[in-house]
């Protein structure tokens, strides 16, 4: 059995010494087969050195080095593509993916699971407000899209090499990985636990709202709720104005006097004026996600592969 981890990394220089450490023993335990795959955005810091150092002396790390900074998740689209293994877990190197979860993830899939999915229970370290956003996002995703992802998972988890082959077939620019996981199905199982902070270093994310990008993806890649949605607003405002046209209408023929005043504009054309820049946003937001499907752009460009066969 080949097992491959993929690990994407910016700036983490100070995480992968004690990662490794914790990481080898339990891999050990697990099978004498298998490699890691740090995928690296090329990093101000010593982040490459630290990898090439500990490559030296075990030939199972590999690097994939990008020409500039493509995100994490096009990082880990990479590290998919390039691994080999039976089984692929994506985990991330600031240990707040405990790696002891790892002998319970290879047991879920060796009983027959395609898709290992560990869910956070908690989350230390992180700002209430990033939790409230993050749960909202979940919450709202699930209730308009067009598949299912479970609450409170991340890219952290277990795919058979099937489930691997099939998301790296898939065509979306987005990175989305937990949608395209979920598009993809297949058999699925969920291991709850505590999510540690990290170890050390910041995170690269915005501190308190998160990857808000990533959850946009999920709303706007995988349905058309929001247009929907916008439709369903202009219907609204329509009857408003029709039901407010009929309420001037009886005034007139009732011969009462109609008020009129700068309070009563200025919130109308507020209103309609919010509306449609609400509308034109949505509108905008999955224009601009086709115009980079349209430009079929690479995903991402290896500048160096460290480890790999031809």
């Amino acid at each position: 059995m080949l097992l491959s981890l993929v690990v994407p990394v910016y700036k983490e220089e100070k995480n992968i010494p004690e990662f490794l450490r914790q990481l080898r023993p339990i891999l050990a335990t697990l099978t004498e087969d298998y490699e890691i795959i740090f995928s690296l955005d090329p990093s101000p810091d010593r982040t490459e050195d630290v990898i090439l150092e500990h490559r030296a002396t075990d030939a199972r790390i590999k690097l994939l080095k990008f020409s500039r900074r493509f995100g994490q998740p096009m990082a880990t689209l990479a590290g998919l593509e390039y691994s080999t293994g039976d089984a692929v877990i994506v985990m991330d190197v600031d240990l707040q993916d405990p790696p002891e979860l790892l002998r319970e993830m290879v047991a879920q899939w060796r009983a027959g699971y395609d898709v290992v999915l560990p869910q956070r229970r908690a989350r230390t370290g992180e700002p209430w407000i990033k939790k409230l956003v993050a749960a909202t996002g979940y919450k709202v995703i699930n209730k308009i899209a067009d598949v299912k992802i479970p609450p409170n998972t991340g890219d952290f988890r277990l795919m058979a090499r099937r489930v691997v082959v099939e998301v790296v077939r898939l065509r979306e620019s987005h990175g989305f990985l937990r949608g395209m996981v979920a598009v993809v199905g297949f058999r699925q199982a969920i291991i709850p636990f505590d999510r540690p902070a990290r170890y050390a270093g910041e995170t690269h994310y915005n501190r308190f709202f998160g990857s808000l990008r990533i959850g946009f993806n999920g709303i706007f890649c995988f349905s058309t709720y929001a247009l929907s949605l916008s439709t369903w607003l202009g219907f609204i405002v329509s009857g408003f104005s029709f039901l407010l046209m009929a309420v001037y209408l009886f005034y007139k023929i009732m011969g009462w006097p109609i008020v009129w005043g700068n309070p009563t504009l200025v919130m109308l054309i507020s209103f309609l004026g919010g509306i449609q820049l609400i509308s034109v946003g949505i509108l905008g937001e999955y224009i601009g996600r086709i115009y980079e499907e349209v430009r079929s752009r690479p995903k991402f460009i290896v500048d160096r592969a460290v480890g790999f066969k031809p």
